[in-house]
């Protein structure tokens, strides 16, 4: 890292930091704290979210899958492309999840089912929620120390200083300082303005990536691969382990059972001004994440062609040396790629890409430490004691908790031995909670038959069985089945036992409309203004996700995403069709990944530009509502018999305006 580098590399934070602070003065009750007022705008939502969903660990972990099977795997990922297009364009489970107007999915579950389904689920989720988060903060200062070439032990006076638990501790206490600060509205400003900085940076460090190595170049590195462990082609991948065909369906299927579940960015999803900007923010998150898909990709090339390409043997070298001095195999496998790309990236860049992973890693860390802490309180807490406290007791609360988070995952990244994949141990930590909760949060919001009795059951089989899979990979570390077949065969055996169980106890449908504020539980602040509304043909409604409420705006983004989504598809069954009878060399693979390679520079900029000025007319937007909404100190996440405590007392129809 050179003078510059560093510049770069310690500036950027500071000037998040100073202008994020001008949030702190909105915070007046628990609803600000937790869902920034319920004012989010799509833009804003996006933006922060997609930040605060795609951290340095995120990235270290595809760097470690991209160097094992390259582009080839995301081959297979197209198959539920046309599932996630519909789940996205129709708002799946987030448009109803905002209707609710609950401020965590533990609320939904007591209006949903029961008091106390809601603690063990707040402990279950919080439990596999800290386990999983825990290992981050290792693994972004491994990054750095590696990457910036830190001393492993700096002096400070007459103290021998080990740099890991220092750069964690420096770290987690910026982004700890943040969310106390503001809760999820300091949050949720600072990784949009996070993400409005990397939108730039990126474009830097694709830049360089492109000037750096030649087309040709990256292709000679990316055809190395061994025979069965391609990296180019998606039919020459049969040797591969851990990362293989199997590994992708799974993950398609998690996705749609567990679409929203996880609940490391719950504010975010509480945020919304109303269920239609929620649903505009998750399509328009699809469109944000093309300049974020280009460097991550560009970078993963450039790191496997510094490797393998032999006219940088030499340079390579020098890497492996350094990995050889690293006793971890599992530390090496993530600090390879980081290494690469500290020596191929040019002064400057270099700390440019420090920056873009550093602001990713405070984004993450600002919405994980929010949400586990919150969870922990709201879920677990609160409802432990039956009745409401004051408002600024609740928020010292809030903030002790989040405390405790960043403490917790201080000192289990100081202590645990990671041994596997970042993925296999999101898999399996993860579970813990996702292997039951899709079923029980889908039938909370889709399904008037699920009963309390489905869910107890659905979700005590699905975390059983994910506990087991952990003690089984301590204790038997040839154990022949991943952490992600465990998390599939879990997913299937709670889901089949909610749906049986529900269907043999349940008596009475429950009330959805009253649950939803639909027909005359409608609330008149989550309205949307629209001055003429038009008939929506049906295939739209079901293809393109239009309804009522969308603007002519609001159909161009859903019906572009429609377009360039199918793209995509018809050209992976069309490639797929013809290379079973035709195969394709690694040659013909590489072009076409050129081809979604130039497309993606070309939409990069132009997103940038266009996410910039939508950012700016929602953060307008937002602070005129947090001046003139007032606070309801009731709207505080309790619940009083299957209601938000917000809604005890008011007469049904009595908040749609006339």
């Amino acid at each position: 890292m050179s003078d510059l580098d560093w510049i770069i590399f310690l500036a950027t934070p500071v000037v998040v930091f100073v202008i994020s602070l001008q949030s702190r003065r909105y915070i007046v009750g628990v609803a600000d704290f937790l869902a920034s007022r319920r004012a989010g705008g799509r833009y804003l939502l996006s933006l922060a979210s997609g930040t605060a969903g795609f951290g340095a660990v995120s990235a270290v972990a595809g760097f470690q899958l991209f160097y094992r099977a390259g582009t080839a795997i995301n081959w297979w990922g197209n198959i539920g492309l046309p599932l996630a297009l519909i789940m996205t364009v129709t708002g799946f489970v987030s448009y109803r999840y905002r209707e609710t107007r609950v401020l965590t999915i533990g609320q939904l579950l007591e209006v949903r089912y029961s008091h106390n389904f809601r603690i063990f689920m707040g402990a279950t989720v919080v439990a596999s929620g800290v386990l999983n988060y825990a290992i981050f903060p290792a693994v972004g200062a491994h990054f750095f120390i590696y990457y910036c070439n830190l001393p492993h032990v700096i002096q400070l006076g007459a103290l021998s200083v080990r740099t890991f638990p220092l750069f964690m501790a420096c770290e987690l206490s910026f982004a700890l300082y943040t969310v106390l600060l503001g809760g999820q509205l300091q949050g949720m400003l600072t990784d949009c303005i996070e993400g409005l900085i990397s939108g730039v940076l990126f474009l830097v460090v694709a830049g360089a990536i492109l000037a750096k190595f030649s087309f040709n170049e990256m292709y000679v590195g990316m055809a190395s691969g061994p025979p069965g462990k391609s990296l180019l082609n998606p039919f020459d991948m049969g040797k591969q382990n851990s990362f293989n065909v199997l590994y992708v369906v799974i993950g398609l299927v998690s996705a749609m059972y567990t679409w929203m579940n996880w609940q490391g960015n719950q504010g975010f999803n509480a945020a919304p001004a109303n269920a239609h900007e929620a649903k505009m923010a998750g399509i328009l998150g699809n469109w944000r994440g093309i300049s974020r898909s280009l460097v991550i990709m560009l970078l993963a090339i450039a790191g496997v062609t510094y490797l393998k390409n032999p006219e940088f043997a030499a340079q390579a070298a020098v890497v492996r040396v350094q990995l050889s001095h690293i006793p971890s195999h599992a530390l090496r496998s993530q600090e390879r790629m980081p290494l690469a790309l500290s020596h191929l990236l040019p002064s400057g860049v270099r700390g440019c890409f420090a920056a873009m992973m550093f602001l990713m890693m405070v984004a993450v860390d600002i919405s994980y430490l929010h949400s586990w802490g919150s969870i922990f309180i709201q879920d677990v807490v609160l409802p432990l004691r039956r009745r409401a406290i004051a408002p600024q007791r609740q928020l010292r609360l809030l903030r002790w908790s989040i405390t405790g988070v960043a403490m917790f995952a201080f000192l289990f990244s100081l202590l645990f031995s990671q041994t596997q994949y970042i993925f296999m141990f999101f898999a399996i930590t993860g579970a813990i909670f996702l292997g039951g909760s899709g079923a029980v949060i889908l039938g909370a919001l889709y399904w008037s038959r699920g009963t309390t009795a489905g869910a107890w059951a659905g979700q005590l089989v699905g975390s059983v069985l994910a506990v087991s899979g952990i003690i089984i990979e301590q204790i038997w570390p040839h154990f022949p089945l991943t952490g992600q077949v465990m998390y599939g065969i879990t997913m299937v055996c709670a889901s089949s036992t909610y749906v049986a169980v529900s269907l043999a106890t349940c008596r009475k449908p429950f009330n959805m409309d009253r649950m939803l504020h639909r027909g005359i539980y409608a609330r008149a602040e989550d309205a949307v203004k629209i001055e003429t509304r038009s008939r929506i043909r049906e295939w739209k409604k079901v293809l393109l996700g239009f309804d009522e409420n969308f603007t002519r705006g609001d159909k161009v983004i859903s019906g572009s995403f429609f377009g360039w989504s199918m793209l995509w598809f018809v050209s992976f069954v069309i490639i797929t069709v013809w290379a079973c009878f035709f195969p394709w060399s690694n040659r013909a693979w590489w072009n076409w990944n050129l081809v979604q390679i130039i497309l993606l520079i070309v939409l990069s900029p132009l997103t940038t530009i266009w996410f910039t000025w939508g950012v700016v007319v929602d953060l307008r937007r937002l602070f005129v509502i947090l001046k003139d909404r007032a606070v309801d100190v009731r709207d505080n996440g309790q619940v009083i018999g299957h209601c938000n405590a917000d809604e005890v007392g008011v007469e049904a129809g009595s908040r749609v305006e006339e």
